[in-house]
């Protein structure tokens, strides 16, 4: 019997995984892609910590991350993770991460956006990439087991219990379902919804969010979608915020700096898209500060600006766009990472752990995964020695069996990948840096008709086995299920706050400072605020 089902192997998933298993549980990792493909890598620029406090105090990381939340973050969630940043960081460091290091040999750290601090320790700029390879290099020594390319299909919920997962298994083509005594949600965030707009893999479509709305699981603050403001024109390709930690300039189109570069990130975004909005180039500009920094610091950067823009940022200027980046949203959860499923847990960015509120701070995503990881991981670790039953077989493994056999008999009507297209651009467009009821309701309305039309968008791949056509299309009804919840999320807040910005309302109000509450209630979708 498996004590902890873990879904997902990024970074949140991976440390989930380790301090289980160090707590003596039997672990099981399900993901759909390989842990070395995670949506992880992406983070690039670093991890906040306060390591030595001569300037600095975990008092100014708790205000800091608690100003960027626009008063919508938990202060004792906050001061929970800024408090264990340091061992946090630490524990890295001793499994092997390469943080970069000062010639004292201290590790190094640079400044991000929205602090005057310097508090973001980092790996050149593969910061996500060199944690995550490590933590499954730790993984594999523990001998935690991994079922790689499984989809995820249903949560399987007893009594208000959380007792495993339906899962498709992508190669053989088959739904298995995977019994355990407590399961954590780790399978990323939900911005990867606006394709063609995003930083995100093709790979992140919120299979997790969706699953779990469906299963009855709470969901809070899903309007609140964070755009990076710098990434590559026509590609959307990240350029990491260390490339204006480092010194980087933004500029318009006659050269000249518009902004503080290092502003909370959606100021700087909506500063950029304004400039777009009305035909004008931005550019980010890295040209003063040398080759040899460039390529010691930014090379990954670097390579990414001459492969996908075909330019030299140790000469030339780099065009760059804001795009949708990261979602602080997602499934409720305590500072245990409980939810509101018994033995149902979620973290990572897939958790709304009261910790980044309507704005995320530049370098606390990787520090909320690896703290808040270790924390549910131990939880459930420790709840599933509590629990001595085992499970038998459930009635939802035929049912979804059979769901899957009847998408093979959808019509073959309409092409669920220009859909998908539009959805990206509608999104872009209408729930993007700059909202409006109306532009927001016409999106709705386009929801409603594509979601009434999905059975009408089969796939004309019939193979069992590997079937990209078929995985594909789930991902889509997932993509669409989520786009559903975050449009109305955002409708019902009549105010502008963080990353939400509503040209019709475009102050903050007094009466939303409170996190919002989304669920199916009886297949009804039911909305409603917090105080």
């Amino acid at each position: 019997m498996i004590d902890v089902l873990i879904i997902g192997s990024g970074i949140a998933g991976l440390t989930a995984a380790i301090n289980a298993s160090n707590n003596n549980s039997k672990v099981l990792v399900l993901s759909k892609n390989f842990p070395t493909h995670s949506q992880s890598v992406q983070a690039q620029g670093g991890i906040n910590a306060v390591l030595y406090e001569d300037e600095d105090s975990v008092d100014f990381h708790i205000e800091d991350t608690y100003k960027a939340s626009c008063k919508l973050a938990n202060k004792d969630n906050i001061k929970k993770m800024c408090l264990d940043a340091k061992e946090a960081i630490y524990w890295l460091d001793s499994i092997g991460v390469p943080f970069n290091r000062t010639s004292e040999n201290k590790i190094s750290q640079r400044k991000f956006g929205g602090t005057n601090k310097i508090r973001t320790c980092y790996s050149s700029d593969y910061t996500g990439l060199k944690i995550l390879h490590t933590l499954y290099d730790r993984c594999i020594k523990q001998n935690i087991e991994f079922k790689n390319e499984f989809l995820l299909l249903n949560l399987i919920i007893e009594n208000n219990t959380c007792i495993g997962v339906t899962a498709l298994d992508i190669k053989e083509g088959i739904v298995k379902e995977f019994l355990s005594k407590t399961t954590i949600l780790a399978t990323g965030g939900y911005a990867g919804i606006y394709t063609n707009h995003t930083t995100n893999s093709y790979s992140n479509t919120g299979d997790g969010i969706a699953v779990a709305y469906n299963s009855g699981v709470e969901l809070s603050n899903l309007e609140f979608v964070q755009f990076h403001p710098t990434t590559l024109e026509n590609s959307n390709i990240l350029i990491s915020e260390s490339a204006r930690g480092e010194g980087g300039y933004l500029l318009d189109e006659n050269e000249n700096r518009f902004i503080d570069e290092l502003k909370s990130r959606d100021e700087v975004s909506r500063a950029i898209y304004e400039k777009i909005l009305k035909n004008e180039k931005v550019y980010l500009d890295l040209r003063h500060l040398g080759l040899e920094k460039i390529k010691e610091l930014m090379p990954q950067e670097r390579n990414l600006a001459y492969e996908y823009s075909n330019i030299k940022i140790e000469d030339e200027l780099l065009p760059i766009t804001p795009a949708a980046h990261y979602s602080m949203g997602g499934i409720k959860t305590d500072i245990n990472g409980k939810t509101n499923i018994k033995n149902l847990y979620a973290c990572g960015e897939c958790a709304q752990a009261n910790i980044h509120g309507a704005n995320r701070l530049g370098g606390n995503s990787l520090l909320e995964i690896v703290v808040f990881g270790r924390i549910t991981g131990n939880n459930a670790s420790n709840i599933a020695k509590e629990i001595s039953q085992t499970y038998s077989s459930s009635e939802l493994l035929i049912k979804d069996k059979n769901l899957i056999s009847k998408i093979y008999d959808y019509p073959n009507k309409i092409d669920f990948y220009e859909k998908k297209e539009l959805l990206g651009l509608l999104l872009f467009k209408n729930l993007g840096l700059f909202r409006t009821d109306s532009e927001m309701q016409n999106l709705l309305n386009t929801l409603n008709d594509l979601s009434d039309n999905i059975e009408n968008m089969g796939i004309g791949d019939k193979s069992i086995k590997y079937n990209k056509n078929l995985i594909e299309f789930i991902e889509f009804r997932n993509m669409l299920k989520v786009s559903l919840l975050v449009t109305i999320s955002a409708i019902n807040r009549l105010e502008s706050r963080g990353s939400h910005f509503r040209l019709d309302y475009p102050n903050q109000n007094e009466d939303y400072e409170k996190n919002s509450l989304i669920k199916n209630s009886k297949d009804a979708i039911e909305f409603e605020s917090l105080i």
